[in-house]
């Protein structure tokens, strides 16, 4: 039998050194997206989430009642609280600081067991230790014990053994002073509305808790806030129905506790279309909901259904209201904290503790209940209102089969304006929607065939804040979007149908422009909600400024971008000139070279083309020819588009509701705070 020879590719280099032990902290700054959702700026400001998380967990076991929060210069974050602090003294387990585990060691916290925390946020444990990781610099100091310790850390590792005192304290709390290191992410911009709406939430959320945080990244332009709500859930309720019309003016609340665990429910309807329910589990949003929202929404059909027939607002041969019709104008917070949550999947977007359904329904029914029979004004202004969706969900069933089976009468359910692509793979193909005939012509000539399609909108858009479903599939300018999508509207949307993987927005960069997009926004957001979450909606971004010279174009879509181009066409053509000149003077030594000089109106546009550069501003999609428009914004090589996400939505929404809804006084508030900053007025 003749000999098997082993080839070395078969064995290689794979030995015991190929094999890489990741020891501490070095897994986070290998992997930093499987612990904060990834490097971009979302997980930038889920650095400042988890240490704020430390601060909530203190408040919530009853040893904290203020944190602040610092934006210092030179992207420092600084954040502070007095709860116990954490402690120093030499921990059994890893022979070190406790201080330093807590800082450095992954799964390391006092939220597994033993009576660290019975309900925290922090459920992995790892959020400081994180923080630490990604950071060049973090910097701890601890009250406690009539001391003040202080450690110093350079990403994740501690710049001395133990930590050092550094002076005297009466009261007790922790202070995180951290710095994100560039090299993990590679944007470093703090936003202050972003910050200013996570801190304002947990606020609600934690009864009784005084943050306050302060900006002063920028000498000149400090800034302060605060927050304080007795109210709670109540007080978050009236919050996110500012300037809506309400239905009940006392806000249904519901609480109860039962072991280790607290059910907080707030309810208030309003004379919106769409719901707006907010869960959280231990202060995490769910915005998947889970358990707890189940166990919300069974008590609230059955108890009110209940109580409909009791009084006869509801006939008894009449159906019980579907939980469909409970959900137009319903604005929620289920808050519920439990000693072990089990969230369903890395990001704890859903609750699973089978158990806390039966809690939460109990609850809420009990309570709802006794709400109904003491505010009987306010019980049936919630019946009125529901029984108006359920009025209208019927006739929008209908309306919408007549569109549905007219649609499918005119060919593949195809509108007649619509300038279909020849491709049938939904995951290839985009459809622009594209405000005017005359943008929608250009747009038909210039795009490509094969995966883009165009449908030029049509009329006067409806105003989807005070229309009704059946309205909406009804209108000349939308329905064609709904019967082109292909997907369904409202609850029979079947996001698996949908014809087009890239559902862009193009509309002129205007007063007029913005409103069209404000519109389609909020059309999409209440009617189209999963197309948003699933990344299928973008707004194109066409250029304001196309800058010439000889055969040398290029496109602007800022003011900003309008100036760095022109420097640096003014550049070019300086270096020209100077070796032109070079060679002229060479030969004539007493020649003068002029200087380049850009003559502009008021406008900003050139008057003379003293350089050479010619300057054309858009005014509106239909100034760009075809071929313009192509390489602008629909060649998928250089065009720049912006994917809609589910928040910039919902402030498209609110605004809406603010400048179109029935109620005068926000309108006229926000006219009042804008009017000095209007630009481009038409007169």
């Amino acid at each position: 039998m003749a000999e098997t020879k082993k080839t070395e590719k078969s064995n290689g280099d794979y030995t015991a050194k190929s094999i890489q032990v990741l020891e501490g902290l070095e897994p986070v700054r290998k992997r930093p997206g499987m612990y904060i959702g990834g490097t971009s700026v979302d997980g930038l400001h889920h650095l400042i989430w988890e240490v704020v998380n430390n601060s909530i967990d203190e408040a919530m076991a009853g040893y904290c009642q203020n944190i602040t929060v610092k934006l210092l210069p030179n992207n420092l974050i600084e954040m502070e609280d007095d709860g116990r602090g954490i402690p120093v003294e030499k921990h059994p387990q890893t022979k070190k600081s406790t201080l330093e585990t807590v800082l450095t060691v992954l799964h390391a916290g006092g939220k597994f067991g033993g009576n660290g925390y019975k309900i925290s946020g922090g459920l992995h444990g790892v959020g400081v230790s994180v923080v630490n990781a990604l950071s060049v610099y973090l910097r701890a100091e601890v009250k406690r014990d009539g001391k003040i310790y202080a450690m110093e850390f350079e990403r994740g590792k501690p710049k001395t053994k133990e930590p050092v005192v550094v002076g005297k304290a009466k009261e007790t709390g922790t202070k995180i002073i951290f710095q994100a290191d560039p090299q993990i992410f590679p944007e470093i911009a703090y936003s202050w509305e972003r910050i200013l709406g996570y801190l304002r939430q947990q606020s609600y959320l934690t009864q009784g808790i005084s943050v306050k945080i302060y900006d002063t990244r920028e000498a000149g332009k400090e800034r302060a806030y605060g927050f304080l709500f007795d109210g709670g859930l109540v007080s978050y309720i009236k919050f996110l129905n500012r300037g809506k019309v309400i239905k009940n003016e006392m806000p249904f609340y519901a609480r109860k506790e039962q072991e280790d665990t607290l059910v907080e429910v707030a309810v208030q309807y309003t004379d919106s279309y769409k719901e707006h329910v907010f869960s959280f589990a231990n202060n995490i949003a769910t915005p998947e909901g889970g358990m707890h929202e189940a166990g919300f929404r069974s008590a609230l059909t059955r108890v009110i259904n209940s109580y409909a027939k009791k009084t006869g607002l509801l006939k008894e041969k009449d159906d019980n209201f579907t939980a469909e019709d409970f959900q137009e104008g319903l604005t929620a917070v289920i808050s519920v904290k439990l000693r072990n949550p089990q969230f369903e999947g890395q990001t704890k977007a859903k609750l699973g503790n089978s158990e806390i359904r039966g809690i939460v329904s109990s609850a809420t029914a009990e309570a709802l209940a006794e709400y109904l029979e003491a505010h009987p004004n306010n019980a049936k202004a919630i019946i009125s209102k529901i029984a108006l969706s359920s009025k209208a969900r019927i006739a929008a069933r209908a309306a919408k089969d007549a569109v549905i089976r007219k649609g499918a009468l005119e060919g593949m359910t195809l509108p007649g304006k619509l300038a279909d692509c020849s491709s049938r793979d939904a995951s290839q193909s985009e459809i622009y929607i594209v405000e005017g005939d005359s943008a929608g012509g250009s747009a038909k000539q210039g795009r490509n065939r094969r995966f883009q399609a165009i449908l030029p909108l049509r009329g006067k858009l409806v105003n989807v804040e005070k229309a009704t479903l059946d309205k909406v599939v009804k209108s000349d300018t939308l329905k064609p979007i709904i019967i082109a999508l292909g997907a369904g509207i409202g609850d029979s949307l079947d996001i698996a149908k949908l014809r087009y993987h890239k559902v862009i927005i193009m509309a002129d960069a205007d007063v007029d422009g913005s409103h069209i997009r404000t519109l389609l926004l909020t059309f999409f957001y209440r009617y189209f909600e999963p197309l948003i979450r699933n990344g299928h909606i973008y707004i194109a971004q066409p250029p304001l400024y196309r800058l010439q010279k000889g055969k040398d174009v290029n496109y602007a879509f800022t003011d900003q971008g309008r100036d760095k181009i022109i420097e640096e066409m003014k550049k070019k053509s300086e270096a020209k000139k100077s070796d032109k000149a070079e060679k002229v003077v060479e030969k004539n030594p007493e020649v003068v070279v002029p200087e380049i000089v850009i003559e502009t109106d008021e406008d900003g546009e050139v008057k003379e083309e003293v350089s050479g550069i010619t300057i054309q501003r858009y005014k509106g999609l239909g100034e760009m020819n075809p071929t313009q428009l192509w390489e602008t914004t629909m060649d998928p090589t250089t065009r720049m588009m912006m994917r809609v996400e589910i928040e910039d939505a919902e402030a498209a929404d609110k605004m809406f509701d603010i400048l179109m809804g029935t109620e005068v006084e926000p309108r006229r508030r926000f006219i009042q705070t804008h009017a000095k900053s209007v630009k481009n007025l038409d007169v």
